[in-house]
């Protein structure tokens, strides 16, 4: 092999590990969507479109911060989609009756408080799985948004709380920048705070961490609190954009919050994964939903296809888990040689 081909090799082996192979293949599907879609249908590609992808992206990308922190701390979270109607319905209703903006963002924020800590009571006192818990939650919060307004969707004509949904910087709508911060704010706390590392020894191992000093019920709480308060606030920008509160809306949200999250590389089993990965993870499902509205397939068949990549993203998580425990037994055996 001569030094070219060396250095080739050598380029490519530090790029992989810089960004990781797992992301790598992430970014080529993206790519591969991008490309199919836009062969598709030429408007996927421009810039208008990519803006709306973003904006329709920012619920599931704040959804998916918190998610993030739920799964690689070993839990899940049912009630998001519920969670995100139920807010937006509050809030309208509390502009409805006249109170101030802030004071219902600060109330409709508190809800969030209110059922995350609801869904680490019965996870952390009754002992429920966090998949059971959450749909209990799912079900109860939804069933509170349609008695708030009699089943109906509330108007909302204040002005402040409709500019949420309208306003720009940089020409970039303010959904989108609230994902982007959220993304770098969790970002940062999981990857360089001893808050982060908590909720990766917890996932891993939940007894290891307890004997290491950790309240694993605390940390699991305060992971709930965050996905509420990122849902409550997606929610209420949601409301703001449709111009109203709607019960029935966001439907399967956490399901897609979900897929991206382990698409992105967190193992559902707990204890690995990135917020760098969920980023990804969340262009890649979003892209892919936009595109099949963009080509005009039936809504059932959407059903059929993001079933299908939540069955690849379960796979690939599969497949990733029995590769860390076989290379882990192997550094095991090469220890003991």
């Amino acid at each position: 092999m001569s030094n070219t081909e060396n250095k080739k090799e050598s380029g490519l082996k530090k790029i992989t590990g810089a960004i990781g192979g797992d992301k790598l293949i992430l970014i080529g599907a993206i790519i591969a969507v991008f490309v199919l879609f836009t062969a598709l249908n030429k408007n996927f590609l421009t810039l208008q479109n990519m803006i709306n992808l973003l904006v329709a992206a920012s619920l599931v990308g704040l959804v998916a911060v918190g998610h993030t922190y739920l799964i690689i701390a070993g839990q899940n979270d049912l009630s998001p989609g519920s969670l995100a109607a139920f807010s937006g319905v509050l809030a309208a209703v509390l502009l409805g009756k006249g109170l101030p903006l802030i004071l219902a963002v600060v109330i409709t924020l508190f809800g969030g408080v209110v059922v995350g800590l609801f869904n680490a009571w019965m996870v952390n006192k009754i002992k429920l799985e966090a998949f059971i818990a959450t749909l209990v939650t799912q079900n109860v919060v939804r069933g509170f948004a349609y008695i708030m307004c009699g089943g109906k969707p509330v108007a909302i004509a204040n002005k402040g709380f409709l500019e949420i949904g309208k306003a720009r910087f940089l020409d970039i709508p303010l959904a989108v920048w609230l994902m982007l911060i959220a993304f770098v704010i969790f970002g940062f706390i999981l990857a360089k705070t001893k808050f982060g590392r908590s909720v990766y020894a917890i996932g891993g191992s939940k007894e290891a961490a307890r004997l290491a000093g950790l309240n694993p019920e605390k940390i699991i709480a305060t992971c709930f609190i965050i996905i509420g308060i990122l849902t409550a606030l997606g929610g209420m920008v949601f409301a703001s954009r449709m111009n109203s509160g709607q019960p029935a809306a966001n439907v399967n949200l956490e399901f897609d919050a979900i897929t991206a999250v382990i698409l992105g590389g967190v193992s559902f089993a707990g204890g690995v994964g990135s917020m760098g990965g969920t980023i990804l993870g969340v262009i890649l499902i979003q892209a892919f939903n936009t595109g099949l509205i963009m080509v005009n397939v039936s809504t059932f068949w959407q059903y059929v296809a993001r079933g299908a990549l939540l069955l690849f993203a379960l796979t690939s998580d599969y497949i990733r888990k029995e590769r860390r425990e076989k290379e882990l037994l192997e550094a095991s055996m090469r220890n003991i040689k």
